[in-house]
């Protein structure tokens, strides 16, 4: 195989692994449980290190760092029964009209959070407005039937079915793909999603769009979104239509 051809071959692992550690990135920085486990982990580790000098101090490092690994998973494993899966959510509501608008600005798009806590956005789906909740527990972006028939977008002919596991139980959706998918200053093409009829009418941005940036990150209350070549006519308003 020639270098090139390696170098197309490697390119989309690269991308997945540059947003698997991003999303690594951001679960470190905002979740309290991951926080939790790494904490302990240090001192299980630290206690690991020290117990051949200071026996005593060691074992009440690890002690500690034990018992907090435990709470972590015991929580967590609490929080998966209680929304019953992962990935996409099927009972968000979108915002009303005072959602924070996303700009542009120096290259980035940003995205304020909105009062529910969440990061939604104005996108353009073949170009046509619809607004996405951005969700990185999320694989794959996903549509509401209404907005793939407002885009043009049917399912693939021969493409699989793909089960969803949200708060309101599983649901079934079609492969299918968006030509052209624009947030602000950041176009993706051709890139894979699931029109799925069980999610109402919640427009999802999943991993599969993040993980093709050059970079995203959160910041305070922002999420950043750095394009690998932002387009112009973003507009001042990624929103704004």
């Amino acid at each position: 195989m020639s270098d090139s051809g390696w170098t197309q071959g490697t390119a989309p692992l690269s991308h997945a692994a540059a947003g698997l550690w991003q999303q690594a990135l951001h679960y470190a920085q905002t979740e309290r449980l991951v926080q939790v486990a790494l904490a302990s982990m240090a001192l299980v580790v630290a206690g690991g290190m020290m117990r051949r000098i200071l026996p005593l101090p060691a074992g009440v490092l690890r002690f500690i760092g034990n018992i907090g690994l435990i709470y972590a998973m015991l929580a967590a494993m609490l929080n998966v029964a209680r929304d019953n899966g992962f990935g996409t959510v099927a009972n968000l509501s979108s915002p009303g009209s005072d959602e924070p608008e996303a700009s542009v600005s120096g290259g980035e798009t940003r995205v304020p959070m909105s009062p529910d806590g969440h990061f939604w956005v104005r996108a353009k789906v073949n170009g046509v407005p619809r607004r996405f909740l951005v969700d990185t527990g999320a694989t794959l972006t996903t549509l509401s039937p209404d907005s793939a028939d407002a885009a043009a977008i049917r399912p693939r002919r021969w493409g699989q079915s793909v089960v969803l596991n949200t708060a309101n139980g599983s649901t079934t959706g079609s492969l299918a793909t968006i030509d052209r998918l624009q947030v602000g200053n950041v176009v993706a093409r051709h890139i894979d999603a699931v029109v799925a009829p069980g999610l109402g009418e919640t427009n999802v941005l999943g991993m599969n769009f993040l993980s093709a940036l050059s970079g995203w990150r959160v910041e305070g209350r922002e999420m950043i979104l750095v394009p690998h070549h932002p387009v112009a006519g973003g507009g001042a308003k990624a929103k704004g239509e």
